[in-house]
């Protein structure tokens, strides 16, 4: 059996694994994304202690250079995460384990993950959406993951904010008041105080988190028109969010699109993953798998 490697770097932890599948890991690793010095050096010491493996797939967080034309291929380029801003990711992970590697966005690998071994099986058009540290969308079309000028950027979406609702000025360093900076994570705890997991089932939170998610699916509906949307992350971890953000994506698609799927068969169009946290060091497998097929050819 061929062996691959995955490397999932998030914006809080790294998980870096061998296989094949998600009932063929043989090793997994997981560690905070502190400095890149020393994430990387802990990424390239887990591969070297083995098992023997093709070729490795990263998912990571971003904005990353996708074009391998360019000079800054691999690299993690204008992320708001302190000292990441301009990293050599990929290619000092090439250079220091002499394997081929592949390399996407990190909610790109995730879609691809779910594509083939979770929740998106079957689907043409697929968007994974996460919603934790940042907010972030992966777009498959038959399987591939959809690149434009740089790669979907979704969480930075500006969507309706009524301030006299909600005055809370948003946690995006970049852009304020977008989608992430009133819906991620953070934006949950630095509004009420308290991050997600502390808050009870009927804290105001909930209802307001999703009538925004709801809003910003509904750009991607709009838009991409997914066969269907899996949800993540750890905000999504909260019992019975899923099910408000159908209830008000439903609503405020009000019949306007005609198919069951953004009607009565709902649950089956907005879902959560199969793979669970594993989404992305799955995926990223899976990405040096297809590479590794496509460069055989």
């Amino acid at each position: 059996m061929e062996l691959y490697g995955g490397v999932e770097t998030g914006g809080t932890w790294c998980v870096c694994a061998i296989g094949a599948g998600p009932e063929e890991i043989h090793r997994q690793e997981q560690f905070r994304t502190t400095d890149p010095e020393h994430t990387l050096e802990q990424i390239v010491g887990f591969f070297q202690r083995g098992p023997a493996f093709e070729a490795i797939g990263i998912g990571s967080f971003g904005p990353v250079d996708l074009d391998p034309r360019s000079p800054t291929w691999g690299y993690v380029t204008s992320t708001p995460k302190p000292g990441w801003q301009n990293v050599a990711l990929a290619p000092v992970v090439r250079e220091q384990l002499g394997v081929p590697v592949a390399f996407d966005h990190d909610v790109g690998v995730a879609a691809l993950g779910e594509h083939r071994w979770g929740a998106g099986r079957q689907a043409r058009a697929l968007c994974y959406v996460t919603v934790g540290t940042g907010i972030g969308a992966g777009l498959l079309i038959d399987g591939t993951p959809w690149h434009g000028l740089i790669h979907p950027e979704v969480g930075h979406l500006r969507i309706p904010h009524p301030r006299d609702r909600d005055p809370f000025l948003g946690s995006c360093p970049m852009h304020g008041d977008c989608w992430e900076g009133l819906a991620c994570g953070p934006a949950i705890e630095k509004r009420w105080g308290a991050p997600g997991n502390e808050l009870p089932d009927d804290h105001p939170a909930w209802e307001l988190e999703a009538e925004y998610l709801a809003l910003g699916i509904l750009s991607i509906v709009f838009v991409f028109s997914p066969d269907r949307i899996v949800v993540g992350g750890g905000v999504m971890e909260r019992a019975g969010l899923l099910a408000m953000v159908r209830v008000r994506l439903r609503e405020l698609i009000a019949g306007y699109l005609q198919t069951p799927l953004l009607a009565e068969d709902i649950d089956s169009f907005l879902v959560p993953p199969a793979l669970g946290d594993r989404a992305g060091v799955l995926g990223a497998i899976a990405l040096a798998q297809s590479a590794r097929r496509r460069d055989a050819r």
